[in-house]
């Protein structure tokens, strides 16, 4: 498992990077969370991971001099966390992955902390490059934006890691002794967070009216489903 987690967690840091990089959207969580999956065996559950987490920042975006929750170690630590757990006890349930992306979540917010915090030391690098600019010192302004890069990239893999070794083991010992009434829980949360989700990208939209509906609609169609699993 251990190797696993180390291959997971170079993935995970350089997919991460597009954040700061290349921004070509791989970095989003409904496409890092599958390819974690994919790479761990199980593209399943990544995907239903990767919809959950990008449905509900969804109407986060990096505008401006805005950091958004980091969604990206969010979406790849809560995917590992639900498909290795879940291979260590047997499978990936529905309430597994509900748990994994609840605990996922607040590291998001706590990797956008960090994220703010790398951003403003790369002001000194900025600064540097462009007095190095002004003397045409091209492998100077390189540099400085190879350490920026850098920085980031060790931050994603060793906070990946430190998660993962961390996180791992604790929900293999844990999961199987939780209370029934708490999986019970967590099952209905596993129907209640898609549609917070699509209720946070309706109202990012402006179709406030919707909202009501679809909820309405979508409890009915989670209950009808609970309905005819349970007969």
């Amino acid at each position: 498992m251990v190797l696993k987690i180390i291959l997971i967690s170079f993935a995970g840091g350089l997919l991460c990077l597009d954040r700061v990089f290349i921004q070509a959207m791989i970095s989003r969580p409904i496409i890092i969370a599958p390819v974690i999956g994919i790479i761990l065996g199980n593209p399943y559950a990544g995907l239903i991971i990767g919809a959950i987490l990008e449905l509900f920042w969804i109407d986060r975006m990096p505008i401006g001099i805005y950091i958004p929750p980091n969604d990206s170690i969010a979406a790849a630590f809560a995917a590992s966390l639900a498909i290795l757990a879940g291979q260590s006890l047997g499978s990936v349930t529905k309430e597994l992955m509900t748990l994994s992306v609840l605990i996922a979540i607040p590291f998001g917010i706590v990797a956008k902390k960090i994220d703010v915090k790398i951003i403003e030391s790369n002001n000194l690098l900025s600064d540097q490059a462009l007095e190095d600019a002004k003397t045409v010192n091209i492998p100077a302004i390189e540099r400085k934006v190879y350490l920026g890069l850098a920085k980031a990239a060790v931050f994603y893999i060793g906070l990946l890691f430190l998660l993962q070794i961390i996180f791992i083991p604790m929900l293999i010992w844990v999961y199987p002794n939780l209370p029934l009434a708490f999986k019970a829980m967590l099952s209905l949360m596993y129907y209640f967070l898609p549609l917070l989700g699509v209720a946070v990208a309706l109202n990012s939209i402006n179709l406030r009216g919707a909202v009501p509906v679809f909820c309405a609609i979508f409890l009915v169609a989670a209950a009808a489903l609970e309905f005819f699993n349970v007969l």
